[in-house]
């Protein structure tokens, strides 16, 4: 876990193995098995976590009980309820485990206290909400400028093998589409 760690966070800024070291000291590993909730609405979200391993959904209940997912999260991605880590109020989200999953995770008080140890962790975390922040940017303007056909085959095309991890009612919802209709797409495809 720890290599793999390394690699991801050298993708965007440099770290030395003792500076890793020090960072896996802030972390704790947790598994969840499948279906296994991360986070249910009404809890704090107190984590950030780092998916060694699995998949998860981030998702909410509409007011007729609907599940609408917002985002999936595959190994190697930074994860959290962005809003409830922050302000420390309750999530309107649940974030469940699809697969067994094992997460890297590390408290608020743990980040801020990482973050004086090692200053560059700091810069690291902007880049990826910045990351994160454009891709939710551009998954907003593409939705909004495509139909579902080009939404589906979009998804397909970005995230083939990711696709096949996940059951098909889940991509309907998150591509706002009814899995009847997905269906139809997936025979025309």
């Amino acid at each position: 876990m720890k290599k793999q760690l390394h690699a991801y966070l050298n993708r965007y800024v440099s770290f030395s193995e003792e500076e890793i070291n020090s960072f896996f000291d802030y972390l704790t590993v947790q598994t969840f098995q499948k279906k296994e909730f991360i986070l249910k609405e009404g809890d704090v979200c107190k984590m950030k976590f780092f998916i060694t391993k699995g998949l998860i959904r981030i998702f909410k209940i509409d007011d007729k009980g609907n599940e609408n997912i917002i985002h999936f999260g595959i190994e190697d991605w930074w994860m959290t309820n962005m809003e409830s880590f922050i302000t420390e109020q309750s999530s309107l989200l649940y974030i469940q485990a699809l697969e067994e999953t094992t997460l890297l995770t590390i408290s608020k008080t743990n980040l801020e206290k990482a973050y004086a140890v090692i200053p560059k962790l700091e810069r690291l975390f902007r880049i990826i909400t910045e990351k994160m922040f454009i891709a939710i940017e551009r998954k907003n303007e593409h939705y909004l400028k495509m139909n579902s056909k080009e939404r589906y085959r979009g998804f397909i095309d970005e995230l083939k093998d990711f696709s096949q991890r996940v059951p098909q009612y889940m991509i309907a919802s998150y591509l706002h589409i009814t899995p009847e209709y997905l269906s139809e797409l997936r025979k025309t495809k």
